[in-house]
């Protein structure tokens, strides 16, 4: 039954499981007996019940001894027989099978501190019958005394033995939830713990207290001071230890799954996600750590779609999208539009194989998006060899237009760095509409306007001048002035598709810090989609 490579919800309970149960067994009925000798010797007047006290204290002392002896041995060897595992199906097993298998396995182990409990329940029930029987050869009262006291010492095993096989049984309670976890409350839930726990260990020595005291005043002959005051010392040291014990698991019971819960809570507060918390408990408590699982697993989820999302709109796009909610339509906005588009990728497409062209691309569009990004420019949209990215939207920028002449000026630098790739890069500024176009059922964010099919001309323009980079009068216009020193006017050049002629710059150097290019920490986010920017 301990095969490693068997599911672990089909193996018996584990050898340091049983060892640890059987030594909480024998515990369990060492607290019993001593309830049972300090009620008898010290709190109730059982030798005022008996003429021959002698005889009555050996018999009872030794068959107590027999029979603690038997009671501890018949409770081990029964509570761990009746708790194995069933053997599970033999290969090949059909999927029900192994279905009613791991229910079954589930089953035994969440019930294992109750079958516990009735394991140890059954001799001290035997031996309250047995006692009485004894101790009537004596006295019928100080049988009806000794069976009382027998019964409290069974009631306290008992208790204690269920508290302590909860706490052994943690590991094999998380490996049978971990395929399913519990779906309603068990009878052990967190207020029966706690009462039953404060009933055991407290309410019933209480009693007893009040017994005695009753018992002190309808019949004062039966106890003097000294036996008076010695019985409540007694039934207070039991209030106390075994009060104190009892409390004790049923605090750990409880407390245990609420720290590991608190503990996983803190890592998820710091960032990290991968985490999940062993189901250790069937009662709510259980239900808890499994609804954090669901939870965490949930921001698992919607951090991957978040990842996702972000890697096809944009980082920005994407946190716009996701904290407020979306309508169509736009709103003009001053913007800067930075367009490339790679030199020679038709002949590429014809003269090399298909995975050489994509990991030529992936080069290319990876130099584009570090540049863009190291800008504070988003990456609009990838169309075949070329891609659109925007300054000033969906966030505000302070000087997009001097954010994508830098990132021009990058951009081309990074290139110049690559073999066997060029290409052009066009910038255009000035305002345009950004908003949400399409259907309700399915839109996209978008920049439209004159800045973006400038651009796209300036690209072509791009391509036939040195250093592969054009951008616009209003761009520059629009710029720093500490960017705008770093480019020079090249020219006049009908742009295609455009009736008068338009004033192109390039840059009188490369690569250069980018000191304006700041994002507004308090601009608005926009929507959420992609660019329509056509290319006209």
């Amino acid at each position: 039954m301990s095969d490693a490579g068997a599911d672990p919800a089909h193996r018996d309970l584990q050898r340091r499981t049983k060892v640890v149960l059987g030594a909480f067994v024998v515990v369990a009925n060492v607290v019993g007996a001593a309830v049972v000798l300090a009620l008898a010797g010290w709190v109730l007047p059982t030798r005022s019940l008996v003429t021959d006290v002698d005889g009555a204290v050996a018999a009872n002392v030794a068959l107590f001894a027999a029979y603690l002896a038997v009671a501890v041995v018949v409770g081990v060897v029964w509570g761990i027989a009746w708790n194995r595992v069933p053997r599970p199906p033999d290969e090949p097993a059909t999927v029900a099978r192994r279905l009613r298998h791991r229910r079954a396995a589930r089953r035994v182990v969440l019930r294992v501190p109750t079958r516990l409990a009735v394991v140890q329940a059954v001799p001290w029930l035997l031996a309250v019958p047995l006692f009485a029987g004894t101790n009537a050869v004596y006295s019928l009262r100080l049988a009806v005394v000794v069976a009382c006291v027998v019964a409290l010492g069974g009631l306290a095993t008992v208790a204690v033995a269920y508290r302590l096989s909860e706490l052994a049984l943690r590991r094999e309670v998380a490996r049978v939830l971990a395929h399913e976890p519990p779906s309603g409350y068990r009878l052990s839930g967190v207020g029966v713990r706690s009462v039953g726990g404060w009933v055991l260990g407290t309410g019933v020595p209480a009693l007893g207290v009040a017994l005695v005291a009753a018992t002190s005043l309808l019949v004062p002959e039966q106890y003097t001071v000294r036996s008076l005051g010695l019985a409540v010392l007694v039934l207070a040291l039991i209030a106390l230890v075994v009060g104190f014990g009892l409390n004790a698991l049923t605090a750990a019971s409880i407390a245990g799954p609420v720290v590991a819960v608190r503990r996983a809570l803190g890592r998820v507060e710091d960032g990290d996600l991968d985490v999940t918390v062993a189901v250790t408990d069937a009662t709510e408590l259980g239900l808890l750590q499994a609804g954090f699982n669901t939870m965490a697993g949930g921001l698992r989820e919607r951090d991957r779609i978040r990842a996702l999302f972000g890697r096809h709109v944009g980082e920005d796009v994407a946190r716009a999208a996701m904290e407020g909610e979306l309508e169509l339509g736009g709103e003009v906005r001053e913007i800067a539009v930075l367009f490339v588009d790679l030199v020679g990728s038709t002949r590429m497409a014809l003269d090399r194989p298909p995975q050489e062209v994509v990991e030529v691309l992936n080069t290319f569009f990876a130099e584009v998006v570090d540049a863009v990004e190291a800008h504070h420019g988003w990456i609009n949209k990838f169309e075949g060899d070329a891609a659109l990215a925007v300054f000033g939207t969906p966030g505000e920028l302070p000087d997009p237009a001097g954010c994508a002449l830098a990132a021009a000026r990058d951009l081309a630098a990074r290139l110049d760095a690559l073999d066997e790739i060029a290409a052009g890069i066009g910038v255009s500024a000035g305002p345009a509409v950004a908003g949400n176009i399409g259907d309700a059922r399915r839109y996209e964010y978008t920049v439209i306007g004159d800045p973006v099919n400038e651009a796209a001309r300036l690209t072509d323009l791009a391509k036939s001048v040195p250093g592969c980079v054009a951008a616009s009068g209003a761009a520059l216009a629009r710029a720093h002035e500490q960017e705008r020193a770093r480019w020079q006017v090249v020219g006049l050049q009908q742009l295609r598709g455009r009736h008068e002629e338009t004033e192109y710059s390039a840059p009188t150097e490369r690569l250069v810090a980018c000191e304006p290019c700041e994002p507004d920490a308090t601009g608005p986010g926009v929507g959420t989609g992609q660019d329509l920017a056509a290319q006209a």
